[in-house]
């Protein structure tokens, strides 16, 4: 019988490792009161901001500085009954973290059999990730007010925005980055 002597697992191999978005959303969301004084609440429209890289890398673990290249972070406030439109985020990748409050996501997909569509309830300390053109709808329906990080990777360049007409999801819009937002 022969044996296979695997190589040893070292800490720096943990740090080295590519994380992903979903690693900075969670990494920021812990580092909340590093940000949070810099979150409003906007009763006519969600609040968003994009956080500069100095300042996410200066609330981050160095270990996680490189994932930060290409990347980009935002903070969004929620108000109850505020929401997004049904849309995806184009080429980029993401992932998302509740810091406060609670949100829906409403994911839908089309395949070859129609639409379907999922619902969540996501509490604080719940993180989401995807990939590129992953549609979904995110609304605070609480009584109470949120506040989520999101993460995107590469930055977005732009978002797509839909709507279900019967089995089918049709595109209805599209907004660039430095152009509509």
């Amino acid at each position: 019988m022969t044996s296979t002597v695997l190589p040893a697992y070292t800490p720096s191999d943990a740090v080295t490792r590519r994380t992903g978005a979903a690693a900075i959303a969670a990494a920021m969301a812990a580092a909340a009161p590093a940000w949070l004084d810099r979150v409003t609440f906007r009763p006519g429209s969600r609040w968003t901001a994009l956080l500069p890289s100095a300042d996410a890398a200066a609330a981050l673990d160095p270990a996680l500085h490189d994932e930060l290249a290409g990347a980009q972070v935002w903070l969004l406030s929620w108000l109850p009954d505020q929401g997004t439109p049904l849309h995806d985020h184009g080429t980029s990748a993401g992932a998302f973290a509740v810091v406060l409050g609670a949100l829906t996501e409403r994911v839908v997909a089309a395949g070859r059999t129609g639409v379907t569509e999922s619902q969540l309830e996501l509490s604080a300390g719940r993180i989401r990730h995807f990939g590129p053109h992953y549609v979904h709808q995110v609304t605070n329906l609480h009584t109470e007010p949120a506040v989520s990080v999101h993460v995107y990777t590469p930055g977005l360049a732009w978002m797509n925005s839909y709507r279900v007409d019967g089995a089918n999801l049709v595109r209805t819009g599209t907004e660039r980055a430095g152009v509509d937002w």
